[in-house]
């Protein structure tokens, strides 16, 4: 059984440290703020220029003066703080966030990432993704393993414009979670009741599989 989005975002804040300071990208990351394991301090952060984001908001609870850089709203934590975008992007490009949480449309099998346009669409355009990719050192990225038609959205090379290149460490879809290696992606862990021969058919690239591969515990 293929992971939805709430699953995917569990399996990452399982990537989370004690103390990390960690920038989440629109859309699937958001969702990770809701699933910090107990008793564990981590600080999000967002380009906006707020510092202390909460878990994502009920319907219902929303504060319409408080949102994300991808315009949602969102709840903050005792002691936050908010602070100009220029700020912000200090922190980002001064590598004082530990860890970035971002979307995509394509990865590639040497760490490119393709998440800001789909040429001739209307997306939400660029924000931060392009200083967020080029300063931070660790990038994990949650996104669905094939687009609508069925088609691999992990790929050997990447067909969009892309955002960063080489820069990706890990992947979370619904169906795995793969590291990218010198090699290209190394599957680590698969989605409960997924089969490793479901993953390949649905990956483009070429997978490295050594041993037997563990289901996720989400």
């Amino acid at each position: 059984m293929a992971l939805d989005k709430v699953g995917i975002a569990k399996r990452i804040a399982k990537e989370l440290q004690e103390g990390f300071y960690v920038n989440l990208g629109i859309g699937i990351p958001t969702l990770v703020a809701n699933y910090i394991p107990d008793g564990m301090n981590v600080e999000f952060q967002s380009e906006n220029g707020v510092l202390g984001m909460g878990p994502f908001p009920f319907e219902g609870d929303e504060d319409a003066d408080l949102i994300n850089a991808g315009k949602q709203t969102i709840t903050t934590l005792p002691g936050a703080s908010f602070f100009d975008s220029a700020m912000s992007f200090g922190m980002i490009r001064s590598q004082h966030v530990d860890l970035t949480i971002l979307g995509a449309m394509e990865v590639s099998e040497n760490g490119d990432i393709a998440n800001w346009k789909i040429p001739g669409k209307m997306v939400k355009g660029m924000g931060g993704a392009m200083d967020l990719v080029a300063s931070a050192e660790n990038i994990i990225v949650a996104m669905m393993h094939v687009n609508k038609a069925g088609e691999s959205k992990i790929l050997k090379k990447c067909t969009l414009p892309l955002t960063g290149v080489g820069c990706v460490k890990k992947v979370v879809t619904e169906l795995a979670l793969m590291e990218i290696t010198p090699n290209g992606f190394k599957l680590l862990e698969r989605a409960p009741g997924v089969s490793v021969e479901e993953i390949i058919k649905a990956t483009e690239a070429e997978l490295i599989i050594e041993g037997t591969i563990p289901e996720m515990s989400i």
